[in-house]
């Protein structure tokens, strides 16, 4: 009997590493580029193997990479991702599930499944991923990680595949919190708004869908670090009901990924392959309902997270589930998920997840949001906090 190989790199990866410049801010640190990235002569595979054999190589780095390179990084290779980047599970049915390494028997989280995985295996000091859904978060919670969404629009992702302009971001994962904050002069552009933090808001109705030893073990970390935040209060982001927002979100990806891949005809994984079957049936006027509700939530989620204010809220609601759980506990998974991180993705606000413990051995993240453009703001506050942080390999 052979037995595969769980790993974080995609069968068609680099022959040799890619050595950045001699001297910069990222000189001497290794990097995992997720393989949705444009690496110069190479193709890009999107996570579908019919989808890179269409492909041409690439004339040219993605502006991330060649920011990355620049900056002195070397790239060590390409990691694998979800199927076009939709799913929060981490399962690829062409290359694998990428193991997670600090739960090996449970899933790293997608769709910068690969990423998470190389990172959280010391293969690379830091990894780069994308965030439309929840893609850095659930992999940074599920592998025990430093991760990042950023600001909508401040990493510029020409170059990059695509899955919902809408919500797609660039983001970061890294083991340490130093290395966390390097990166962020490297690849944030323009538009940052520097604000001393000084209110910090407690979202009620998010923290309510996770189980009960999450809640339990988030809450003992604030109180932890209660010297180092502001007095917390609370409220509910959401004046319904959180799924309210999750279906706008829901929505609007499915049309706008409908309009990229759809007529792209191939065979999708289980899971995926019902996510693009509902995406073709969502009209142009179901969408633009959806967008009524994104601007509303914008609106409403910007002007509480006002510059200086931090919503703080659990990554995920559970640890990460087993390997072999079958796909409807994926499937009620990412409902969960997606409840919580349409918040951000909704607003094109910044959120970090910070490694704050493990629950029976497994990693658990606590998120905190910051403002439009207070990236570095959040950066900081990851090194700042990282005492009470950390995840025992």
């Amino acid at each position: 009997m052979v037995t595969r190989i769980r790993t974080a790199f995609v069968p068609h990866d680099l022959k040799a590493p890619l050595k950045g410049a001699a001297t910069g801010p990222l000189a001497g640190l290794t990097v995992a580029i997720k393989d949705m990235y444009d690496i110069a002569g190479e193709r890009t595979g999107g996570g579908n193997p019919d989808w890179l054999a269409a492909q041409q190589p690439a004339a040219k780095n993605a502006a991330v990479v060649q920011k990355l390179l620049d900056a002195g990084a070397t790239i060590i290779g390409k990691t694998i991702c979800d199927e076009f980047f939709y799913s929060v599970a981490g399962v690829n049915a062409h290359y694998g599930t990428p193991v997670n390494p600090r739960a090996p028997d449970r899933l790293p989280g997608g769709s910068s499944s690969g990423s998470a995985s190389a990172a959280a295996s010391d293969a690379c000091d830091f990894a780069i991923g994308s965030d439309t859904g929840g893609s850095i978060r659930v992999p940074s919670s599920f592998c025990g990680l430093y991760g990042i969404r950023t600001t909508h629009g401040r990493v510029n992702l020409a170059g990059a595949m695509h899955m919902a302009d809408s919500f797609d971001v660039a983001g970061w994962l890294a083991n340490g919190p130093g290395v966390f904050r390097r990166v962020g002069p490297v690849l944030l552009r323009g538009d940052s708004t520097a604000a001393e933090i000084l209110k910090l808001i407690v979202l009620d109705d998010a923290f309510a869908q996770a189980d009960p030893e999450v809640t339990t073990l988030l809450n003992e970390a604030l109180a932890a670090m209660s010297a180092e935040l502001p007095k917390p209060s609370h409220q509910r982001i959401a004046p319904d009901n959180l799924d309210v927002w999750r279906e706008a979100f829901r929505i609007i990806q499915a049309r706008e990924i409908w309009s990229i891949y759809g007529d792209f005809v191939h065979q999708f994984g289980p899971g995926v392959s019902d996510r693009f079957a509902f995406a073709a049936t969502v009209t142009a006027d179901a969408a633009a309902q959806a967008r009524v509700i994104q601007e509303r939530a914008r609106d409403r989620i910007r002007s509480i997270a006002q510059p200086g204010t931090l919503l703080v809220l659990p990554t995920c609601p559970s640890i990460a589930p087993l390997v072999d759980a079958p796909n409807e506990v994926h499937e009620s998974l990412r409902t969960r998920v997606m409840r919580m991180t349409c918040i951000a993705g909704l607003s094109g606000l910044p959120q970090i997840s910070l490694p704050i413990g493990t629950i029976g051995g497994c990693p658990i993240g606590l998120s905190f949001i910051g403002w439009a453009g207070g990236d570095e703001a959040v950066l900081d506050l990851a090194v700042k906090l990282s005492r009470y942080c950390g995840i025992e390999s």
